[in-house]
């Protein structure tokens, strides 16, 4: 807990993480602690037991989910050489990555504005839904600079067709169209509509068997640039280990015997 960043366990043993932005007053833009709070942070979960940890939600208090970088803290980063600027840009960077490699699936709750930095946020989440009235936009070129640091995670999310018609004139849009891009998966009506959908998106994810969810995130990574033979390889070995695991075992005979498999709530939520 810190004055940036709030972070609770929900769900049965709480098995799912909240992470929470807590800077409402700047529409939780970030500054260098909030970055290292949340790079802190997301190593942790690396730690944690595939029991223990099924699940991120990742969102922002008050009226935004993060509208990019906080201009105090660009200010200062303007008065550093280059050599400066180099080692803040890495450290955003590599908070990016922790994120983006988060061993279990990270959803995003997006309401409000989520520009620069915040569309990194939403680039690097598994499942991204938001709010009608949410607003989007790589804004970085309105100020002088780039969307540099969040660009891998960008591509890889919308394509490189999308980023060349986005980034370079800064022009905000809204979540229908963040949702044909592939930035958003869900666009919902209202903050009610908005917890029931992410509430949905963790029910899946307490269905699923807690090795096979990270197994299943895992290797979308792990085949990217594979070439089709490395691929075809790497695949059959993956399935072949999960399907002599204890939990394999216990999936097929939870649906043969027609009973919910142990890891699963007992409530079914």
């Amino acid at each position: 807990m810190s004055d940036r960043l709030r972070v609770e366990r929900s769900g049965p043993e709480g098995v799912i993480a909240r992470v929470t932005l807590t800077r409402p007053q700047v529409h939780n833009a970030f500054d260098a602690t909030l970055i290292a709070e949340l790079r802190s942070t997301f190593a942790g979960f690396t730690r944690e037991v595939p029991e223990a940890l099924r699940g991120v939600v990742l969102a922002g208090d008050g009226p935004s989910f993060c509208a990019g970088a906080d201009i105090d803290w660009m200010r200062a980063a303007m008065q550093l050489d280059v050599e400066g600027n180099e080692q803040d840009a890495m450290a955003m960077a590599e908070m990016f990555e922790t994120i983006d490699t988060c061993p279990v699936p990270v959803i995003a709750r997006v309401q409000g504005a989520a520009l620069g930095g915040g569309m990194g946020l939403c680039a690097v989440s598994d499942v991204v839904i938001a709010e009608s009235g949410a607003r989007f936009g790589f804004t970085e070129t309105r100020l002088g600079i780039l969307p540099a640091v969040i660009a891998p995670f960008v591509i890889a999310k919308i394509g490189e067709s999308q980023a060349r018609a986005l980034f370079p004139g800064g022009r905000r849009f809204d979540a229908l169209r963040a949702q044909r891009i592939g930035l958003v998966h869900e666009v919902v009506e209202g903050p009610d509509a908005l917890d029931l959908a992410v509430d949905a998106v963790i029910a899946d994810l307490l269905a699923a068997g807690p090795t096979a969810a990270r197994a299943a995130k895992s290797i979308v990574r792990e085949v990217r640039g594979l070439g089709h033979g490395s691929s075809k390889w790497h695949t059959a070995r993956v399935i072949a280990r999960q399907r002599v695991s204890d939990e394999a075992r216990e999936g097929f005979a939870a649906f043969t015997e027609k009973r919910r498999p142990g890891w699963t709530p007992e409530d079914g939520s």
